[in-house]
């Protein structure tokens, strides 16, 4: 349910509205507006549609909020949100972030050489796993801890921020002490024990969508997140599994328009993982940009040839250097700056 208030709602009354909420058992999140204060009540809607919301003095409308995942959807604010990660602004309807590093951190020379090149080349956000999910367990694993700190080492070498993938609650404090945004996998979009943790402990939040996820399985998911008090979630396409061969995954490109119609929230594309192939790449994070992308993730890897995981999907400098350059111009054409 969504209460909006009246312009001339003081805080007495607003104050007042959240106190009889919550002393119904309910929760309720606060959107301030330039002109009005949105109040959202979450709870079983049996017992919201029972209370006198409208009733209450400062209150202008109460409307239902029909769909099943409530916070996420952007009748929940009707605004978009913008994410501010130490300066980076991902959601600006005119800035599209980029994301890049390696699939995994495998050394500190490595990380170090790689964060230095896409941040000339023009990344925001540097990426890098230290806890790997593989098909195989014999296959690296990451480098676990050690990985997450020299990751820190190269945001205090390069000023960008850090993007890190959490696997599992026991090390959700270790990833929030070193990381800047946490990753949740594709295989753990519906990981629900998880997505609570990372809830509770306010950092952004990156939700990718599981491989056989639904528009609205994605989504539901990220209300697990918000629910627990997080706000600052994106949604990230990396392309799901279909009966397609050819490509590692079918990147589902209509997503984006799709959910960005269905929520506020910024939605990331992943064109790497989404195609699999390094010749492939170039033309998805291309129709990305044009599908109105907020941010875009790309792995570059300066030796893939030697790179422990994934290194037949791992952009080169050059290559990388030379989409860049190109999604820029697709992001002019549309408005937009990268």
């Amino acid at each position: 349910m969504i209460i909006i208030c009246k312009p001339e709602a003081t805080e007495q009354q607003i104050a007042h509205i959240e106190e009889a909420i919550r002393h119904w058992g309910l929760k309720t999140h606060i959107s301030r507006g330039v002109e009005r204060t949105i109040i959202g009540v979450i709870g079983p809607e049996d017992v919201i549609r029972e209370k006198p919301l409208a009733a209450f003095p400062g209150v202008s409308s109460v409307t239902p909020v029909m769909k099943p995942y409530k916070l996420t959807s952007f009748d929940f604010t009707h605004k978009r949100t913008v994410i501010d990660v130490n300066g980076v602004k991902i959601g600006d309807e005119k800035k599209i972030v980029l994301m890049s590093g390696p699939c995994s951190v495998e050394s500190r020379e490595q990380i170090l050489e790689i964060a230095k090149i896409v941040k000339k080349t023009g990344a925001s956000v540097l990426r890098g796993g230290a806890f790997k999910p593989r098909t195989s367990p014999y296959t690296f694993q990451g480098l676990g801890v050690e990985g997450l700190k020299l990751l820190a080492e190269a945001r205090e070498a390069t000023g960008m921020p850090v993007i890190t993938e959490l696997m599992d609650t026991k090390d959700t404090a270790a990833v929030a002490e070193y990381a800047d945004i946490i990753q949740i996998g594709a295989r753990n979009m519906q990981n629900f024990s998880l997505l609570k943790e990372v809830g509770r402990c306010k950092k952004p939040v990156m939700l990718k969508r599981g491989m056989a996820a639904t528009i609205k399985d994605v989504l539901l998911s990220a209300e697990y997140i918000l629910s627990e008090g997080n706000m600052n979630v994106m949604l990230c396409e990396r392309g799901i599994r279909t009966f397609e061969t050819y490509t590692r995954n079918t990147l589902d490109l209509s997503a984006v328009p799709a959910l960005k119609k269905e929520s506020h929230l910024p939605v990331i594309v992943d064109p790497t993982h989404g195609a699999g192939h390094r010749d492939l790449i170039p033309a998805m994070a291309l129709a990305a940009v044009a599908a109105g992308a907020d941010g875009i993730m790309l792995e570059v890897h300066n030796d893939p040839e030697a790179a422990l995981s994934d290194g037949e999907q791992a952009l080169l400098p050059e290559k990388f250097a030379q989409i860049v350059k190109q999604m820029r111009a697709v992001a002019v054409a549309i408005g937009k700056e990268m």
